[in-house]
């Protein structure tokens, strides 16, 4: 499957999942309702609470099976004795408030339940519960118009899902805003492709936040499961990202035990809370769902190395956009739940411009300069070769045919044997120098001539093994050939045979690697090597960051050293 198609079916997947989250929330919006777990029903003609579902609002509440209705959605129900006025207060022959208080009687004299039609009660009981007054039994022969009456009273009438419309409209703003700025590439050039994953990623939560307001254990989980789904064409697009195939797959699994994760504590936390906010435990682990793969993409920088050259701008900064592509979602995680909303997720937005604008570019403009003058260097190092070369080509070696002519001619077989060897051996300069089988054939024929000419002079096997499935840009094919000829000469120099090469080229990039069967590299030598003068390390080094390729050069726990060059196209 190819990178494009991956990348479609995954930006396709991103928009099917906020589809659905926000279709789910605007159901809960307008159409949802909290359901309390408690279930009522008429005994004679009182109304009592018949069950109570176990970790329902109502349980968190302390309603209990048994208990009396005195008032449901603010219609009384029952009639509890009280101290009320006998008549009306005294006047004198004015009609004016004498002052003095008219006699007290107690009305009901017994708790008394209010006439109400049989069908008008039990289409009432059916209705949601938004309001309810409640008392047990025993205190209904317990209480008295002196002592008073311990009545319950319990609001369910949902204000956070009244007020979820606006962390829902700011999903759908960061939705298509994110969609914008990230797609442009404003953001950078590294996550432009990344574009519907990320917008997704950081407006899902803000778009499954009247899930998590409706209070219903069941929308409570499936907002959690919703979010870790929301969090996963982020992940899987930057773990392509990440170079090594190891890391890669430790990566990938760390990230499906988030998911899984996530989804358990989503499940959990209805079990044991529906009623609260979601917790720590989720957050965490929906936020490591991209933030992983980011951290691992992003990779190690050493910025102390930017001024040396080692390096380039375009890591620096694909470097730091992965590990903010990941990092983002975390806050607007940690947003949706925060009142006033929106604060975490626009600080952290802001600490990222500001790091930018102070940090990261003034890092990357000394990365530039570096590069420039690497890349200067280079070039300048290519055109003498070519400049060399066709020197020799065009006079010395045009000066030694005619002189070989010569001496034929003249019968001196063994100086014209011997100007047919330097003759020889300035054309093989010519061909490092040039490298014309490198232009018009690639690399992976000129590897093959350049291990005939080492094997000659390694005393012993040299083998190449290659799979050329496509041609890769011709600087790539310069840097790739240049750092086998260092790593062959390195081999032939310090190891000893059986030495073997090996090269790899598809759409998806190149790789090449080198093994001797010597005592292997010392494990210093690659990071001492500017300061103890091994340039041809560091010339390997500087082709591979040239080219935005990993370099490794190590020693195999067997001996041997081993030399590997990975690139993939950005």
């Amino acid at each position: 499957m190819s990178g494009p198609v991956t990348n479609q079916r995954r930006d396709r997947l991103a928009i099917a999942i906020a589809a659905a989250c926000l279709a789910m929330s605007l159901a809960a919006l307008f159409i949802g309702r909290v359901d309390t777990g408690i279930r009522l029903t008429r005994e004679g003609d009182r109304v009592v609470v018949a069950a109570v579902d176990q970790f329902s609002l109502g349980a968190r509440d302390g309603v209990q099976p048994g208990m009396v209705v005195v008032n449901l959605n603010n219609v009384a129900l029952l009639d509890l004795p009280q101290y009320v006025p006998n008549g009306p207060a005294p006047t004198d022959a004015d009609g004016n408030p004498t002052g003095a208080s008219p006699p007290m009687i107690v009305r009901p004299t017994v708790p008394t339940a209010v006439p109400i039609d049989p069908q008008l009660l039990d289409a009432l009981i059916a209705r949601p519960i938004v309001a309810l007054d409640t008392i047990q039994p025993w205190d209904l022969t317990r209480g008295s118009p002196d002592s008073g009456w311990a009545t319950s009273g319990f609001q369910y009438y949902n204000y956070e899902l009244a007020s979820a419309s606006l962390p829902l409209a700011g999903g759908i703003v960061i939705l298509f805003a994110a969609l914008w700025w990230v797609g442009s590439g404003r953001a950078g050039e590294a996550v432009k492709s990344l574009a519907a994953p990320l917008a997704v990623a950081v407006a899902a939560p803000f778009l499954l936040r009247p899930l998590d307001a409706s209070w219903w254990p069941a929308a409570v989980a499936i907002a959690g499961i919703a979010a870790a789904l929301a969090m996963v064409p982020l992940a899987d697009a930057l773990l392509e990202r990440i170079d090594d195939a190891y890391d890669r797959r430790l990566i990938g699994f760390g990230v499906l035990a988030c998911v899984l994760g996530a989804m358990v504590a989503s499940v959990a936390l209805v079990v044991t809370q529906p009623f609260a906010t979601p917790g720590t435990a989720r957050w965490a682990l929906i936020s490591a769902i991209p933030l992983l793969p980011g951290l691992a993409a992003a990779g190690p920088l050493n910025v102390s190395r930017l001024q040396g050259g080692s390096a380039t701008t375009g890591k620096l900064m694909q470097s730091a956009e992965f590990a903010i592509a990941g990092a983002t979602p975390m806050f607007a995680v940690g947003t949706d739940q925060t009142q006033p909303y929106f604060f975490p997720l626009s600080l952290w937005l802001v600490a990222i411009f500001v790091a930018g604008r102070f940090t990261i570019r003034p890092l990357a403009r000394l990365a530039t300069r570096a590069q420039l003058q690497r890349d200067l260097v280079v070039a300048a190092t290519e055109a003498e070769r070519a400049r060399v070369a066709a020197d020799i080509h065009d006079d010395a070696l045009q000066e030694l045919t005619l002189l070989v002519r010569r001496l034929d001619s003249a019968g001196d077989t063994e100086g014209a044997d011997i100007a047919r060897t330097v003759s020889d051996r300035l054309r093989a300069i010519c061909g490092d120098l040039r490298l014309p089988i490198l232009d018009d054939l690639g690399v992976g024929p000129a590897l093959d001539w350049l291990v005939l000419r080492i094997e000659r002079l390694a005393g012993g096997e040299v083998r190449l093994e290659r799979t050329d499935g496509t041609r890769p840009p011709p600087n790539v094919e310069l840097a790739i050939f240049r750092v086998a000829q260092e790593a062959l000469a390195n081999a032939v120099k310090h190891g000893r045979p059986p030495i073997v090469v090996r090269y790899r080229a598809t759409e998806h990039g190149a790789s090449l690697s080198v093994d001797d069967a010597g005592p292997g590299i010392e494990p210093d030598a690659a990071p001492t090597a500017e300061r103890e003068g091994r340039f041809g390390l560091l010339n390997m080094e500087q082709r591979a960051q040239g080219i935005g390729a990993i370099l490794d050069v190590r020693r195999w726990p067997s001996g041997g050293t081993h030399v590997a060059l990975e690139w993939r196209p950005r």
